[in-house]
């Protein structure tokens, strides 16, 4: 069996993109989106199944990813204590590669999640070229430190 988790550097095997343009068009924050947009999202991006308590992203180490939760629960957490929980439409690293800083905070699923993986190459390039994107990644920062 071939092993095709995020970790393993194997290409990620694409589904139907119809099928993922209305699920991600079906996710909260994201119903309103243009479908160009969407699909902007969908080709510079994965969706990744992740199982629970795996570690998205790690406090202190170099923003090289970013997700949007589509489906499930992850738990943020700050020098071990939990500060919140994140639901599908959320965007999580955003912060570290807009910002050009390490993760100030670990992300852990508390559930199956599904979610949109991007590298920071895709997630720079659709945040440079795509208004629209570039405004939900503001909004969810806003959230975040506000």
């Amino acid at each position: 069996m071939v092993n095709r988790s995020m970790t393993s550097g194997d290409p990620v095997p694409r589904g139907d993109l119809r099928a993922q343009l209305r699920r991600l068009g079906s996710v909260p924050g994201l119903s309103d989106a243009p479908v160009a947009t969407l699909r902007a999202m969908l080709e510079a991006g994965h969706v990744v199944g992740i199982r629970p308590h795996w570690a998205l992203l790690a406090e202190g180490t170099p923003a090289d990813k970013a997700y949007v939760v589509l489906d499930g629960q992850v738990d943020v957490r700050r020098r071990g204590e939990v500060l919140g929980r994140c639901r599908p439409g959320e965007f999580l690293g955003e912060l570290g590669i807009v910002r050009r800083r390490l993760r100030s905070a670990t992300v852990v699923t508390a559930s199956a999640v599904t979610a949109l993986h991007l590298d920071r190459a895709a997630f720079e390039r659709l945040h440079e070229q795509d208004a629209y994107f570039r405004a939900l990644v503001g909004e969810a920062m806003l959230r975040k430190t506000a």
